[in-house]
């Protein structure tokens, strides 16, 4: 087995301990990681809260097995329940769990250690591998067939919106001009590529392609339509006192996440109303005065907390049923790209 304490740093851990800690103090409290990895996270709330249970989900087999062998490792197990799922089946999960509320949910968005260091499904632009990307490799859509399929129209919306691309056009031209005469299938090849279509005077720090591989894994992945649909659902199953902690490490990842949290934190009546009736009131406490960041001394750490943004919130009390039958329908909570993925 790998030793997958040296592969994965968790990012903000103390942090992260501290707000998910307080709701997992009492015997039986059950806490949910959606983005289990290599349970950076999840040993450190298990070694924190002794009397509490958590469920581990992720949809990347490899991970699922490392972790679970490393609960076992710790003496955790007992209390671990490792679930193979996207984390957009997180109320099926719970369902099949025969779990009705659960006391905190943590989601750590990043990318694992585990993937950027993998050399053979393309994740990093560091290495020279097949252009997969997918995190479940039972899924058909990978970043291969995107370069592939999509039409330049679609090729320049996921590297705006998905990377924030300012050189997006330019790219997917020479993308859909080069695919004709040969196929796209390393990360090399597309490294190479954008490292041609970039000029030198407008390059961001680092390598110039990072935000097209970035804006690839996101497509292929689903994972802003999932976060946007996983979100609702994980409101609707905190018990009151319950938490649920995010860390995000990318502008749409953020706004999404702050867009949902910012629905309970608010009343829930027009400006000008004099009295707020208590069904109206706010059922969502912030717990992180907006995001918390990565300080120096993280970040010269672990390198890949720079951009993290970590935000939580606990639910005061329980949701009106207006806004559970909103968080059901998931209607308020569409995708930010505004147009569905191809499969």
């Amino acid at each position: 087995m790998a030793d997958v304490t040296t592969i994965h740093q968790p990012v903000l851990l103390d942090d992260c301990v501290d707000l998910v800690a307080p709701a997992l103090a009492k015997p039986g409290a059950t806490a949910v990681d959606c983005t289990l990895g290599l349970a950076g996270h999840s040993t450190a709330f298990l070694k924190a809260c002794p009397e509490a249970r958590l469920i581990g989900i992720d949809r990347d087999t490899e991970a699922l097995g490392l972790a679970t062998e490393r609960m076992r490792m710790e003496g955790l197990s007992e209390r671990f329940i490792p679930v193979h799922a996207a984390f957009d089946e997180f109320a099926q999960v719970l369902d099949d769990q025969s779990i009705d509320r659960v006391d905190a949910v943590f989601m750590d968005l990043g990318l694992s250690s585990l993937q950027i260091d993998e050399t053979d499904r393309g994740f990093s632009y560091s290495h020279d591998a097949p252009l997969d990307m997918r995190m479940d490799v039972s899924q058909p859509l990978t970043a291969e067939r995107i370069l592939a399929e999509y039409s330049y129209a679609d090729l320049v919306r996921i590297f705006r919106t998905y990377g924030e691309e300012r050189f997006s056009k330019q790219i997917a031209r020479e993308i859909v001009r080069r695919r004709e005469t040969e196929p796209l299938a390393t990360s090399g090849q597309l490294n190479r590529l954008v490292d041609e279509v970039v000029p030198q005077a407008h390059r961001p720090a680092g390598n110039p392609a990072k935000r097209v591989f970035q804006a690839l894994r996101i497509e292929v992945n689903g994972e802003l339509d999932k976060l946007a649909g996983t979100l609702p659902q994980i409101a609707n199953r905190l018990a009151v006192g319950g938490r649920l902690v995010v860390e995000s490490y990318h502008s749409l990842e953020d706004k999404t996440v702050k867009s949902f949290m910012n629905q309970g934190l608010k009343a829930d009546v027009p400006p000008d109303m004099p009295v707020v009736p208590p069904d109206m009131m706010p059922f969502f406490k912030e717990l992180t005065r907006g995001a918390i960041k990565a300080d120096d001394e993280e970040i010269a750490r672990n390198p890949r907390s720079a951009s993290v943004r970590l935000r939580a919130i606990e639910l005061t009390r329980p949701i009106p049923r207006r806004w559970r039958r909103r968080f059901e329908q998931g209607a308020d909570y569409m995708s930010v790209s505004g147009k569905g993925r191809r499969r």
